[in-house]
């Protein structure tokens, strides 16, 4: 399978586009006016304790208040005995005041603030570290067991020559040697003792450790992906991260390309078209059929639909296929669009019990190859499909949209017609309330026109009730919902 890295690189923005057979398959886009925050690590001050929620808000030096909620404060320390006594309240652990070391882990998102944890995780190449607790952990990606075991004793060999903490193995440590995962352990140690150095000196809501870029933050997870090109766009950058990676990743160093090409790297690929198709509500499938993709503050649905598509044989064999079509271009959107939280799946409803358990299949299947956490609970009673992505970071949809400020967010507005009803109604009302000569109506040119030509015989039955004369006036900045009556 070719799987490639595109990078472009301007001085306003970063854009990765991760290409899987030609085949665009996730962008991630970083704006140097609002560089996501996850990963950040704050000193921040409580400034509000609620226990009803069992949370706090905490004072971090951004836009907004964060978000600290008394599951992400609890260290789960695996050696504790039943007998001892844990804290079980947000009053019990935090107070007004009180300076916290905390780290992103979400990002705001529309009008909630960063989600916190005082759990302070620091990766590496190899390696996360977790100052505080004791344990050892790997990643389940590691299946064989005596490679596990391998790792688990390289850490437990040099562990006691660091500050205590709790190590998770990552994939890509899979078969390094030993002096490798010293290594990372050092740098780590290094790291997290520079936060504290910081930490101590630092006033409440500054910065005390900031993430990598993006460009960074991508090569260093490139666990699990056999990259076979990184091209980019920019030769500053394209140096950086050759350094970057004879340091760290010297078996993709000789995979890295500087692209000097006068047509933009994007465009080559196709991306920039799969950019703009992916902000649409509909996405076609090859069979005809469609996806229908809304996404809102509360969950996004998908629903399934056979369109064009009219099959060989049976209906239910129809619809069979289109749901399998469904499944992978589903997966491939999730990741695309960057969606996560409940995503509701509504499938075209299948008769036959086998057709619905290889669906449901087909679509596991395809979600092992998201690197974001994903969880599919039962088929509901009314035939949806309910799961969960984890969401950290904001969707294409949000960082590259903002809200119609015709409609609202809305997705829709009022008919010309019913505008013109209101606007009889208007007329009606300020007629009983005021004394005016006339009327001078304001509206947009699509409910003038409409007034002028298929309404024309109610204006003039209405000019005839109230016995005044009624004027219009096309305003060309006006929505089509927007009008005004003036008295004159």
């Amino acid at each position: 399978m070719s799987e490639e890295l595109l990078i472009n690189i301007t001085p306003q923005e970063t854009r990765v586009a991760y290409v899987e057979n030609g085949v665009l398959q996730e962008v991630h886009i970083e704006r140097a006016q609002r560089r996501g925050l996850v990963g950040n690590v704050y000193k921040g001050q409580v400034c509000r304790v609620l226990p009803g929620m069992q949370a706090a808000f905490l004072e971090v030096g951004l836009e907004r208040t964060a978000f600290l909620h008394v599951s992400d404060i609890l260290v789960h320390d695996d050696n504790r005995n039943d007998d001892d006594k844990v804290p079980e309240t947000i009053m019990e652990l935090l107070r007004e005041g009180q300076e916290v070391i905390v780290q992103v882990v979400k990002d705001p998102m529309g009008s909630k603030g960063a989600r916190l944890t005082t759990q302070v995780s620091i990766p590496s190449r190899y390696l996360v570290y977790i100052p505080g607790a004791e344990n050892v952990g790997v990643s389940q990606k590691i299946e064989e067991e005596a490679e596990r075991q391998r790792l688990k004793d390289a850490i437990n060999k040099y562990k006691d020559e660091f500050e205590p903490g709790r190590y998770i193995i990552r994939t890509v440590a899979e078969g390094v040697t030993e002096e490798d995962i010293y290594k990372d352990m050092h740098f780590l140690q290094k790291l997290w003792l520079a936060m504290q150095e910081k930490a101590s000196t630092a006033n409440s809501g500054e910065l005390i450790h900031e993430d990598m870029p993006l460009v960074m933050r991508t090569m260093r997870d490139l666990s699990g992906i056999n990259i076979e090109k990184v091209r980019i766009d920019s030769n500053e950058t394209f140096k950086k991260v050759q350094k970057f990676a004879g340091k760290f990743l010297p078996e993709i160093e000789n995979c890295i390309e500087y692209y000097p090409g006068e047509r933009p790297i994007f465009d080559l690929y196709g991306v920039e078209d799969e950019i703009r198709k992916s902000l649409e509500r509909k996405v076609q499938l090859k069979s005809g059929g469609y996806l229908v993709i809304d996404q809102t503050e509360a969950m996004t649905t998908i629903d399934v639909n056979t369109g064009a598509f009219v099959g060989h044989r049976t209906l239910e064999e129809t619809i069979f296929k289109t749901n399998l079509e469904a499944t992978q271009a589903i997966v491939r959107q999730l990741r695309l669009r960057n969606l996560g939280g409940i995503i509701i799946i509504d499938f075209i409803d299948m008769a036959v019990p086998e057709h619905r358990q290889q669906v449901l299949q087909a679509l596991e299947k395809c979600l092992a190859r998201d690197r974001a956490k994903t969880h599919i609970s039962e088929v509901s009673s009314l035939g949806l499909v309910e799961m969960t992505r984890k969401r950290t970071r904001e969707s294409l949809e949000h960082i590259l949209c903002e809200e119609c400020p015709t409609c609202n967010g809305r997705g829709s507005i009022l008919t010309a017609e019913t505008v013109c009803y209101e606007i009889f109604r208007e007329i009606m009302r300020e007629d009983r309330q005021f004394s005016a000569q006339k009327f001078l109506v304001l509206a947009s040119q699509s409910v003038v026109d409409l007034l002028l030509d298929e309404e024309s015989t109610s204006i003039a039955e209405l000019e005839e009730f109230i016995g005044k004369p009624i004027n219009f006036q096309v305003e060309t900045e006006y929505t089509q919902e927007q009008f005004d009556v003036v008295l004159m």
